[in-house]
C-alpha cells in the first residue's frame, strides 16, 4: 500500500516546527522483504513525493531485545522527514524476529548472525528498485551489522550511530581497510558503550574511518537538538545540496 502523508502545516499554509513526531509529506509505501533462508521481513519505504529521490538511505535498527526496532525514533523521524527535506528516500525495516505497529518479521532474533540475509534481502530490494546511491544507516546493533556484512554490498558508504563494537570484532573492521568507501561513525560523548576516546583507539584497523564526536551526545539521542545533528550530519554526506535543513514547514521562501 502507497500512502502520501501531509500535516496539518502542507494543509493550512500555516508554517510549523519540525519537531517530535512531525511527519512531512512523502509517499510511504508498505513493503516486505524476502530473505534468503526464506523468511518474510516487514518494512517501509519513505520516498519524495513528486520527484525521484537522490540517495537512499538504508537503516538498521538497534538491538531487538532492547526495544529497538524500525520505529526506533532516529529512524522513524529519518523517514519523517528527510523525503521532504533532502530528497532521500528511508527504508526501514524490523529484522528477523522483530515487530512494531507495521508488523512482526518472521524468524528470531539470531543474535546478529542470520541478520546477515536480512541485510542482504534489503539491499536486494534496492537494486530490484533501482533506488540510487544507497548508503547503510546503522544504529547500535545496526552498526554491527553494517560494519560485518556492509562490505559485501554496493552501497554508497556507511554512517554509523553510536557504535558498541560488541559484535563487530578487529578483524571485521580490518576488512574494510582497503576499502575507499566512506565510513563515518557519529561518536557521543555520554554513550553507555563506547565514548569518543575508545572508539578513536578501537577504531584503528579501520583508516578511512571519520570520528565525529558529539559533546552532549547520548547512546539513545534523546530531545530535538540531539536528532537535527544526527539528520544534519547524515544530508552533509548523502545530499550536502540540501543543508541547512529547515526547521519548520513550509520551509521559508528564498
Amino acid at each position: 500500500m502507497t500512502t502520501e502523508n501531509l500535516t496539518p502545516s502542507s494543509m493550512s499554509g500555516e508554517p510549523i516546527e519540525i519537531r517530535g513526531g512531525v511527519e512531512l509529506p512523502a509517499r510511504r509505501e508498505d513493503i516486505e522483504l524476502h530473505t534468503a533462508d526464506g523468511l518474510t521481513l516487514v518494512g517501509e519505504l519513505a520516498s519524495p513525493v513528486d520527484r525521484d529521490p537522490v540517495a537512499t538511505l538504508v537503516t538498521l535498527h538497534p538491538l531487538p531485545t532492547g526495544g529497538g526496532f524500525m520505529d526506533s525514533h532516529i529512524l522513524r523521524k529519518a523517514a519523517g522527514r528527510l523525503p521532504a527535506l533532502a530528497d532521500i528516500a528511508v527504508l526501514r525495516f524490523n529484522t528477523r524476529g522483530t515487530a512494531s505497529p507495521r508488523g512482526r518479521s518472521q524468524g528470531a532474533f539470531d543474535h546478529g548472525i542470520g541478520e546477515r540475509f536480512d541485510v542482504e534481502a534489503a539491499m536486494a530490494f534496492v537494486a530490484e528498485r533501482g533506488l540510487p546511491h544507497p548508503w547503510l544507516l546503522g544504529w547500535s546493533f545496526g552498526t554491527e551489522l553494517a560494519l560485518m556484512y556492509g562490505r559485501e554490498f554496493p552501497v554508497d558508504g556507511v554512517i554509523l550511530l553510536s557504535p558498541p563494537l560488541h559484535r563487530a570484532k578487529p578483524e571485521h573492521l580490518a576488512a574494510w581497510a582497503g576499502d575507499h568507501r566512506p565510513i563515518v561513525a557519529l561518536i557521543p560523548e555520554l554513550d553507555d558503550y563506547l565514548r569518543p576516546a575508545e572508539a578513536s583507539e578501537r577504531f584503528r584497523p579501520l583508516p578511512q574511518i571519520e570520528l565525529v564526536d558529539v559533546e552532549g551526545g547520548k547512546h539513545l539521542w534523546v530531545g530535538e537538538n540531539q536528532t537535527r545533528r544526527v539528520l544534519n550530519e547524515i544530508v552533509e554526506r548523502i545530499n550536502p545540496a540540501a543543508l541547512p535543513l529547515p526547521t519548520e514547514w513550509p520551509p521559508p521562501a528564498t
